[in-house]
């Protein structure tokens, strides 16, 4: 089974479209092991509520991807979720490919990317590695930032058609020409989750950042077409982690 296939199995399964980002603030070298305890514990109390857990680069650089970080994908997958590296991959590609295999080796389901680096000798080597180790390929299509913008915001000429157009447009239909198995669109600009769900016609999926601490509301991007939700410091810093994913559900449940 496709990534795509396994991560709408397990929301299926769990009731909840939420995957639970692992952010956490900056530790002093001489705490680093308290990050991993914290990891462990709220995915513990947090599992029954979420389908996967995404892993950032903040939480690769204190742990090690073979070593803390391997030891929560484990227990990710023991839970029956799967494991999503926000790599936000965006090099050449013969390093693109060796990013996506060292994750993978290390247990990961899907990768994150960023489409600005394009397709030959970019992500396609990516893609290939991906699709041979049946893994999947998310791509950043509008972050949940107010800067996104100016990125992801601007206006661009298609280098081929000649056609201007916004650059997350350009991105959700590179999406759908790559075969990407989801798009990120954030939860503070639902506007831009309708637009992109258009032209992906049901075919790629819509992830949604920036719930609670950025300003986003499950519910609106929801609404907007979102399918599954990104949510983080809303969960990993409140005191009850397990309350603060069961409350998100609740919002979002009859909608």
């Amino acid at each position: 089974m496709t990534f795509k296939g396994k991560v709408k199995e397990v929301a299926k399964s769990k009731q909840s479209p939420l995957v639970l980002a692992l952010d956490f603030p900056f530790e002093a070298a001489e705490n680093l092991n308290n990050i991993l305890i914290k990891a462990q514990r709220i995915i513990k109390v947090v599992h029954p509520y979420i389908a996967a857990v995404k892993i950032n680069h903040h939480l690769t650089l204190p742990l090690g991807t073979f070593d803390g970080v391997q030891l929560l994908v484990k227990q990710i997958r023991e839970q029956g979720l799967l494991a999503i590296m926000d790599a936000k991959v965006n090099d050449i590609g013969a390093t693109n490919q060796t990013i996506a295999e060292y994750y993978y080796a290390a247990g990961f389901d899907a990768i994150i990317a960023n489409p600005f680096v394009g397709w030959e000798e970019g992500l396609k080597p990516l893609f290939d590695v991906s699709k041979r180790l049946n893994r999947g390929v998310i791509l950043l299509t509008y972050m949940s930032h107010k800067g996104a913008v100016e990125g992801y915001g601007q206006t661009v000429v298609d280098p081929y058609s000649g056609q201007q157009m916004p650059q997350y447009v350009s991105f959700a239909k590179k999406a759908l020409e790559w075969g990407a198995d989801g798009v990120v669109v954030g939860a503070t600009v639902p506007q831009k989750i309708a637009e992109v769900k258009q032209i992906l016609n049901e075919k790629v999926a819509i992830y949604s950042p920036g719930v609670g601490a950025q300003g986003g509301t499950a519910a609106s991007a929801m609404r907007a077409g979102a399918n599954y939700l990104i949510v983080g410091r809303e969960i990993t810093m409140s005191s009850d982690p397990a309350e603060a994913a069961q409350r998100i559900l609740y919002t979002i449940k009859g909608l």
